[in-house]
């Protein structure tokens, strides 16, 4: 018979020890010495004494814990253990949320992706808080069906950003198949939806390749009048033409001076692959006027925010704006195919040093890549005749008269 009113249980005191307020049949109240109260139920099951705890007063209410008492009395009037079926729900419940989509997403990433580049981490990430997790998340991965999972990807695609919709496609199928593998899903749903979304139309990054426009942008490029880091970050652009991520990242220590190279780990790299990049008078000038501004820093060039991160993806890419240069004419990462087209087209430089140096998969003759070292000599002259020719288009730009002639060729 139940003895406690709400009142009693509202204005029960603790004290020296802790305390039992009784309610009949098993449950009561423990008044600990702190003041923490807590719902709790002695019972006997196989003739062993057991105590179930039915929650927290006053998150629990003395109606509540009524409730679940007579529950919990229920089941063992059936002959089964309440306290073993406590156990069992949350046994399930902990595998529900290990094998939610967000749960075996985060397992994926941090099992598949701990060996990619910084950047390409925090890109998949992004892609994944965005526009997959809000609305998968929480659903167990193995009852995510092909519509559900193409709900998803219509947000972002109806938001305009396409390329997303297709890269978070892309990822989702990743995670599915890694739970495929891992035994928590039977199927991949994303290979269904081949073909679902709006075609993305590769674009290109804009880029000027005439070598009279060349020497225009070169001169503008003279008259920007942003901070000295950025302004060197620029100018360094088309010198190394280099990868913008892997450009703004560029560290002191990766810097050897004696040896006139930059030298880029592995995991920096897109292809996962060490790469040295030799350094021209010109760019080792540049280095030389940023020093003494950046070297307490671990990166040549570090963000406004604080030396403790490298500079904003965006900062040369708004330094070409401020310029006059749009999107559609010139991008950071169109320094790459500026560098390709003219060093091939104009120069005349051989294309598998040209290719190395873009860091891009080049073989030997017997389908092996070639080391970080390969042609290092080669490549050495034809950065500074590079860095050098770019320096004729800036003269002549200024003069008015741009010579595409070729010189400096490597046979």
């Amino acid at each position: 018979m139940a003895t406690l009113t709400a009142t009693q249980v509202k204005q029960a005191q603790p004290g020296e020890k802790a305390r039992k307020l009784s309610d009949g049949q098993g449950l009561y109240l423990l008044i600990q010495p702190n003041g923490a109260r807590y719902w709790r139920y002695n019972y006997r099951y196989a003739g062993k004494r057991k105590t179930l705890a039915l929650g927290v007063y006053p998150d629990v209410s003395l109606k509540a814990a009524r409730g679940a008492h007579q529950e919990a009395r229920g089941k063992l009037a059936n002959g089964i253990d309440p306290g073993a079926v406590r156990k069992v729900e949350k046994l399930t419940r902990h595998l529900a949320a290990a094998e939610s989509f967000e749960a075996v997403a985060t397992e994926w990433q941090e099992v598949r992706m701990g060996d990619k580049a910084q950047a390409t981490r925090d890109r998949v990430a992004s892609i994944m808080g965005n526009y997959l997790t809000p609305w998968l998340g929480n659903r167990p991965i193995a009852d995510i069906g092909p519509q559900e999972l193409l709900a998803a990807l219509r947000r972002a695609e109806n938001a305009g950003t396409l390329d997303s919709a297709h890269r978070a496609r892309q990822i989702a199928g990743q995670v599915f198949r890694y739970a495929v593998v891992t035994g928590r899903a039977q199927h991949d749903p994303s290979a269904s939806l081949k073909g679902a979304l709006t075609p993305n139309r590769k674009t290109h990054h804009a880029a000027i390749t005439d070598p009279a426009e060349v020497g225009k942008l070169l001169v503008a490029m003279d008259t920007f009048e942003g901070t000295t880091v950025v302004k060197a970050a620029l100018l360094m652009s088309p010198l190394l033409f280099q990868r913008p991520g892997e450009l703004r990242a560029m560290e002191w220590t990766e810097i050897n001076r004696d040896a006139r190279q930059w030298e880029i780990p592995a995991e920096k790299m897109k292809m996962r692959q060490p790469h040295i990049v030799p350094l021209s008078r010109q760019a080792e000038a540049l280095l030389d006027d940023l020093e003494p501004l950046t070297r307490r820093s671990r990166y040549v060039f570090p963000s406004a925010r604080g030396a403790s991160r490298c500079m904003s993806d965006n900062a040369v890419r708004v330094a070409l704006r401020t310029i006059g240069y749009d999107k559609h004419t010139m991008t950071p990462h169109g320094f790459r195919a500026m560098a390709r087209t003219i060093l091939d087209e104009v120069l005349n430089y051989r294309v598998d040093y040209i290719e190395h140096q873009l860091a891009h998969a080049v073989k030997d003759a017997n389908g092996r890549a070639y080391n970080r070292t390969a042609h290092l000599e080669a490549r050495r002259e034809m950065m500074q005749g590079w860095a050098d020719y770019l320096d004729k288009l800036r003269a002549q730009a200024k003069a008015g008269n741009v010579i595409t002639a070729k010189f400096g060729t490597m046979e």
